[in-house]
This record gives C-alpha cells, sequence and structure tokens, in this order.
C-alpha cells in the first residue's frame, strides 16, 4: 500500500502509477564505494562528500535493550534511505524521464545537494550499525526497495513526507533513550534530527512551500516508522527474516488514506484496508478474533504535539475483503497545523491520550496526511 506513505494531495491508491524498474539494492550506489560494507578509504571519501565526519567520542559501556531495538530502527531506516537517495540522484544525473531539469544550474544544484544527502545517510547508517556492533548484537542488514515516484518533484514531495515521519519518530527514540537510562546517547540522536529538519527544509523549499511547516513537529512512534517502511518501500520476503527479527517492533496492517488534495479546513476522509494483505498478520487476526466488532474503532490523528483526536468511523462499507469508510477530519486553526498529520484506525477501548497509547490500540496505520 504505497500510498500509505506518500501526502494524500499527492497520490491515493487508486491512481498509483508504480515505477516498473526492478527492485533497487543499497549497492545500486551512484557514490561509488561498497556501501553497506565499504573500506576505510571510502568511508573516508564518504566524509567528503558528507561535509562531515562519523563521530568519534567514546561509546557507553552498557546499554538498555530497549535502546538496542531504537538502534535497529534507525539503521533499518537509513539503510532505506540510502537507497532512495541513491536512486534519485542516479535518475538527476542520468536524465531520466521526469528528473529532468530547464537549466544547468538548477539541475547542479540538485546533484550537489542530494550527493551530500545521500552521503550524510551513508554516515547515518554507518553510525548506527556501528553501535550495534560495539554491543556485540549483529548489524541491520538492507532489504530490497520500490519507490513510487517517477518525477523529480513527487520524489522530493515522498522525501519530505518521509523525512516528517523519521523527525516525529526519532522525538520518540529519544525520550525512550532518557526513560532507560541511556541519556548519554540523545545528544547524538538530537542532532541527526536537526540535520534531517535542514533536510526537509531544502525538499520543501525546492517544492515552492515555506522552508519549516510547523512551529512544534508532529510526534510519532517506532511502530508507526517501522509499518510504513515494510509497508511502503520494502519488497515483501527481500530481507533476512533472522535479522528482521531483531527489530522488536509490530508491523500493522496498512490504512490507505483515499481522499485527494486534503485542505486545511474541517471535512470528511475517506479511508480503506484490507484484511489478509499487506505487511502485517493482525488484520486476519483482528478479523477472526474481533468478530468483526466496528463499533470499537475509532479513527485517530496525531498532529503537532497536541493531544490525539479521536473521531468515530461512519458510512462503513463492507466487502469480503476489506472495509472502506469515512471520517472527521477536525482540522481548526490553532489546533491542527500543516505539515504532517498522522491517522491510524485503533481499538476505541484503549489509552487514546498519548501518542504511545494510541501505538498500543493501533489496529490499521499508519495513514499520513500532509497539508502545506
Amino acid at each position: 500500500m504505497l500510498s500509505n506513505l506518500l501526502p494524500a494531495s499527492l497520490l491515493s491508491l487508486s491512481y498509483l502509477i508504480l515505477v516498473s524498474a526492478a527492485p533497487f539494492k543499497v549497492t545500486d550506489n551512484p557514490l561509488g564505494n561498497s556501501f553497506p560494507n565499504p573500506s576505510q578509504q571510502q568511508i573516508l571519501d564518504i566524509q567528503t562528500q558528507a561535509h562531515g565526519s562519523l563521530p568519534n567520542g567514546p561509546s557507553p559501556a552498557t546499554i538498555n535493550p530497549n535502546t538496542l531495538t531504537s538502534l535497529r530502527l534507525i539503521a533499518f531506516n537509513e539503510l532505506f534511505e540510502v537507497a532512495f537517495f541513491s536512486s534519485l540522484l542516479s535518475n538527476i544525473t542520468t536524465n531520466a524521464t521526469g528528473y529532468e531539469f530547464q537549466s544547468s544550474s538548477s539541475r547542479n544544484s540538485a546533484v550537489a545537494a542530494v550527493t551530500a544527502i545521500l552521503a550524510q545517510e551513508e554516515l547515518h547508517a554507518l553510525n548506527a550499525n556501528g553501535a550495534l556492533s560495539h554491543f556485540n548484537t549483529p548489524p541491520i542488514q538492507p532489504c530490497q526497495y520500490t519507490f513510487p515516484t517517477t518525477t523529480y518533484e513527487d520524489a522530493i514531495a515522498l522525501a519530505s513526507t518521509f523525512t516528517d515521519l523519521v523527525l516525529g519518530t526519532l522525538q520518540d527514540v529519544s525520550t525512550l533513550m532518557g526513560s532507560n537510562g541511556d541519556a548519554s546517547l540523545i545528544g547524538g540522536i538530537t542532532s541527526v534530527i536537526g540535520q534531517e529538519g535542514e533536510q526537509n527544509g531544502f525538499f520543501r523549499g525546492s517544492a515552492g512551500k515555506i522552508p519549516s511547516a510547523l512551529p512544534f513537529l508532529t510526534t510519532s512512534t517506532r511502530e508507526f516508522a517501522f509499518s510504513a517502511l515494510n509497508q511502503n518501500f520494502v519488497v515483501p520476503g527481500s530481507c533476512d527474516p533472522s535479522n528482521l527479527a531483531t527489530i522488536d517492533l509490530p508491523i500493522f496492517p496498512p490504512l490507505s488514506v483515499l481522499t485527494q488534495n486534503i485542505t486545511a479546513k474541517e471535512q470528511m476522509l475517506n479511508f480503506s484496508l484490507e484484511f489478509e494483505t499487506g505487511a502485517g498478520t493482525q488484520g486476519k487476526i483482528w478479523k477472526e478474533q474481533m468478530g468483526m466488532e466496528y463499533s470499537n474503532l475509532s479513527v485517530v490523528y496525531v498532529n503537532q504535539q497536541n493531544l490525539p483526536v479521536v473521531q468515530k468511523i461512519q458510512n462503513l462499507d463492507l466487502t469480503a475483503g476489506g472495509l472502506t469508510f469515512e471520517a472527521m477530519f477536525p482540522f481548526e486553526e490553532g489546533t491542527f497545523g500543516n505539515g504532517m498529520t498522522i491517522a491510524v484506525l485503533a481499538m476505541s477501548g484503549g489509552n487514546l491520550t498519548t501518542v504511545e497509547g494510541v501505538a498500543s490500540a493501533t489496529v490499521f496505520g499508519p495513514g499520513l496526511i500532509e497539508i502545506n
């Protein structure tokens, strides 16, 4: 369900066009190194292209097992980002259809920016996997990926959306590290938050938007990020199963946002889900165990740092394999803001007053909504 991570204003499931290229691998790298296993000289070259270096400070002697889960998720995400920006840079430098530029100066600016971003993401991945190796746990291995974009503009919009999700998820990671006794790692995480924010300012500016979307960026959770990556980009079956299993997080089945061109106003949104397809098995389990008790389900919206907003589902249309329904999108200036809103379908009886509680109660999701 690749539309889950695309802005709802950009594409919906019904209109999705997937590039017919072969699945992309991390090793298909236009920087010419042996990532994810570069030599020492290649690491020096990556650092030059990234305009900076890997951290060389001391690592803590011990680490909480839950923090290892966070580091594994970070590595999993960074490997995906390396593949995405490798694909984007390759498309730009080869003048692939849809990735041409009207002037050589704008093309050169895009090449310079994406080259640096790609190298920076390689360092992020090497840093996370290096930390795992330091604590004698296997590093995360790359999978194969597909990307649902056919133009430079769509790729930049998609990069902005998944970066919004990363920025929210690293908030969750930092909080968990503090509560798990690993506060010494928070500084490194927050340095990446700032760096990813700089990237997103470039993505937004390239799309003609103001660089900063919100005063307080929308929070997320590790569960939402891991689910979105598996739902939208990972080629099914391409990850090493035993390696993937070390990331102790659920993969929710997808929740698709069907409404297009969502604007900053109160309106009804259309959603769909399938019981037995997608990245997870929870849909099938829920269907069998819960007996289709739709009255126990609600759409929950997470926006900025505000309390989650719960809306009942309406106008249900049940089929043999899935469900379509509507829910009010309660946009109100000053309460909801532009940028990202996360939507999930959750059990109504859970604790829906915090984003962590929403994640624990989620049955399908996340659906991502971008308003700019």
